[in-house]
């Protein structure tokens, strides 16, 4: 991934971009292994470089549980938002269906870069604020889907 292609890092300079690029640490997530689990601490961010990231949400299902896929994230994508959103937990499950490398990005860090940088600490989060208009759009639509099929159910 290109630095300037990174969704969370648009409208940033190329030294902009180093300086918080050079907070985190580059990770290899070899095929099948977890990122993070639903519920867990959230203390980083993930700017995923190459590879794909599926956040899943554990569901009841017929009686087992079942990991129901929301969407899959690729190169330039960020996971892992809620590292700068109280209350810090993760909200879904995160996994590599593919050898996947991303840059974690530690939330203390970012946060004391944002309080000396506070322009880049608007940039991020108003980029941060189109990821998570995004996952929100995704979770009407599947709610809209199923009203729909209870509605319908109904009236039949």
């Amino acid at each position: 991934m290109a630095p300037e292609q990174s969704e969370l890092l648009k409208d940033l300079t190329a030294e902009e971009v180093q300086r918080i690029l050079a907070l985190g640490a580059r990770i290899a997530v070899p095929s099948g292994a977890s990122l993070f689990h639903l519920g867990d601490p959230a203390d980083r961010l993930f700017l995923i470089e190459r590879g794909r990231i599926r956040l899943t949400l554990p569901m009841q299902v017929r009686g087992r549980e079942e990991d129901v896929v929301v969407e899959e994230r690729t190169s330039g994508q960020t996971v892992g938002w809620s590292a700068l959103i109280p209350p810090h937990k993760f909200t879904l499950a995160a996994t590599a269906p593919l050898e996947t490398e991303v840059i974690a990005l530690p939330r203390e860090e970012l946060r004391k870069h944002f309080a000396a940088n506070p322009t880049v600490g608007y940039k991020i989060t108003l980029n941060l604020a189109v990821v998570i208009g995004h996952r929100l759009q995704l979770f009407q639509a599947m709610w809209l889907r199923e009203m729909q099929r209870t509605v319908e159910k109904h009236s039949a």
